[in-house]
């Protein structure tokens, strides 16, 4: 079984966008020497650019001192091809949520790791067991599947497909901790544990506004004022960006024989066809500023009647 704990641990990202900056953060903090890799040219350099920023922001909150942003920051390293990802222990890939790209991914990687090497998934939708079946050892592979943003989110699905084998998941369960974050045990199945809770209240949420019951705005309010969520459905999936959380309603719907229940909407395949994406491009069901969305005052309460 690999130790989570050994002070050597190397672990390879692959994909260097929010999510995989994200991870690198929290495992570079926990004294991981981290790999990453991107198939955009340039992509891993500006990850790494973005996280010394980020973690220079928290030296001057009193959250980080000097030495210990240096030390996290040398620790992240990225890499120009996969083939350096040889000596990895682990491998986490971040990379788009489709899984022929996550299949092909894994098949690369197996040529290049070692046979003792982990390859986990942050899927956060897609069957762990049929991305490892395309796997020449499909008992390596697991689902590690995170939320954004990864530092402030302190939960981490842990999935076992029908083959893996039982000390992946325990690996992932050790390594969870030590970065810091809570490990939850999640079966493989469509949208794990909290992308499939989430059907009843984005998918729930984009149906009342399609029925005309209510505007997005109110339907945030309501939930942030009357059920304590600290974000509204159509502030989450401005956040997460409609790129991302359109394809995980339309894998969920589709994995479940089209079940009624989580049939997507409309309105998120209109949007996302339109480019408004959420915070990431500046607009989505609401405007955003400096990555801050305006938000419309709430109306007036009606007067009472004589």
């Amino acid at each position: 079984m690999l130790d989570a704990n050994r002070e050597d641990l190397v672990l390879g990202i692959v994909g260097a966008g929010l999510m995989g900056r994200g991870i690198a953060q929290i495992a570079a903090l926990a004294g991981i020497e981290v790999l990453m890799f991107d198939l955009r040219a340039g992509a891993a350099e500006e990850a790494k650019a973005a996280l010394e920023q980020t973690l220079s922001m928290l030296v001057d909150k009193g959250k980080l001192s000097a030495d210990e942003r240096a030390a996290a920051a040398g620790r992240i390293v990225p890499a120009a091809a996969l083939g350096e990802f040889a000596r990895c222990h682990v491998v986490v890939e971040a990379i788009i949520e489709n899984l022929d790209a996550k299949r092909d991914l894994f098949r690369q990687l197996e040529g290049v790791v070692g046979d003792d090497c982990l390859l986990a998934s942050n899927t956060s939708s897609l069957a762990v067991t049929s991305i490892a079946a395309a796997c020449r050892l499909p008992e390596r592979v697991a689902g590690f599947h995170f939320f954004s943003p990864v530092p402030l989110m302190k939960i981490v699905e842990v999935i076992e497909g029908v083959l893996s084998a039982p000390w992946v998941g325990e690996t992932l369960t050790a390594l969870a901790r030590r970065m810091g974050h809570t490990p939850v045990r999640a079966k493989d199945t469509p949208g794990f544990i909290v992308n499939h809770a989430g059907r009843g209240f984005l998918t729930e949420a984009l149906r009342i506004v399609g029925e005309g019951v209510a505007d997005f705005a109110t339907v945030d309010r309501v939930l942030r004022a009357a059920a304590g969520f600290r974000l509204g459905p159509f502030e989450l999936l401005d956040l997460t960006g409609l790129d991302v959380s359109h394809p995980v309603m339309e894998s969920i719907y589709n994995q479940y024989y089209q079940e009624p229940r989580y049939r997507p909407s409309p309105i998120a395949r209109q949007r996302l066809a339109a480019g408004l994406l959420g915070r990431k491009s500046g607009r989505g069901f609401y405007v955003h500023a400096d990555g801050k969305p305006q938000t419309p005052p709430a109306p007036a309460a009606p007067a009472l009647r004589d």
